[in-house]
């Protein structure tokens, strides 16, 4: 690979603003076309549910080819967590962090439809994300355990040849794998590895293992693509502002005491 860009102390240069251009966001898994994430059941087949029918074809799903290289393309669940899993999908509206723009964590930050810039030198490695401001700053040297539990976790970066690995711990059980309900535990930990296959591409990589949920580790896997716009700057999502009548529209001064309920 050596027409790939370098530093200047010959490891590959990943700086830049990348972005996935699939549907692993949807669903990690191969999964058909459907009429919205949030079904309710109708008089012959189920309906997308009052909240989201009049989205139409905006709030209908695309099929996914799914993006999971282990396990015949599936999570390898066991049986009282793919249980879970469903409940979650079936709640989607309700649960998906994602529509409250909490924080992403790892690996989703890397594939939900937007952007992200890489800041890299031979002293630093830093990622930040479009979607809800999130960063992450990858240690170079060994931190060891992580002193606590967070939404993007604590990343640790080494070199394997021309790849460069990031090993995730810390991450809390709030944050989902994709919109189809895929989650995690407190004990899952992430493993990603990036290839630069060219200047405008790299090859992603993340091994999860969390054996609270799994029967064993799996691994998915995907291009990130370069954004080669003239003059384009990471387009900054804030999102949180656009959710508050949803979290805390039920808080407003009148309402009645009894019906108020945390939204999270």
């Amino acid at each position: 690979m050596s027409s790939i860009p370098r530093m200047p102390d010959g490891k590959p240069d990943f700086n830049g603003i990348w972005q996935v251009l699939s549907n692993a966001n949807n669903n990690l898994e191969p999964a058909a076309p459907k009429s919205a994430f949030s079904m309710v059941p109708g008089d012959f087949v189920p309906v997308p549910a009052p909240e989201v029918v009049a989205m139409g074809a905006i709030g209908a799903v695309p099929a996914s080819q799914g993006v999971i290289t282990t396990n015949d393309g599936y999570i390898p669940y066991k049986p009282e967590a793919l249980a879970q899993r469903d409940e979650n999908r079936e709640n989607w509206l309700a649960r998906d962090p994602e529509i409250k723009c909490f924080m992403p964590g790892v690996p989703r930050a890397t594939y939900l439809p937007h952007p992200f810039q890489i800041f890299q030198s031979d002293s630093a490695f830093f990622i930040a994300y479009s979607f809800a401001g999130a960063v992450r700053n990858v240690y170079l040297e060994d931190p060891g355990e992580a002193p606590i539990d967070s939404w993007m976790g604590q990343s640790y970066g080494y070199w394997e040849g021309d790849t460069f690995v990031v090993e995730v711990s810390g991450l809390i059980d709030q944050t989902w794998y994709d919109r189809a309900g895929n989650y995690r535990s407190w004990e899952s930990t992430v493993t990603e590895r990036y290839t630069m296959v060219n200047e405008n591409t790299v090859q992603y990589e993340a091994t999860i293992e969390d054996p609270q949920l799994y029967t064993e580790p799996w691994t998915i896997s995907m291009p990130l693509y370069r954004r080669l716009e003239e003059n384009f700057e990471l387009p900054q999502f804030k999102c949180v502002e656009f959710v508050e009548e949803l979290l805390f529209g039920r808080f407003r001064k009148g309402e009645p005491l009894e019906d108020m309920v945390m939204p999270f």
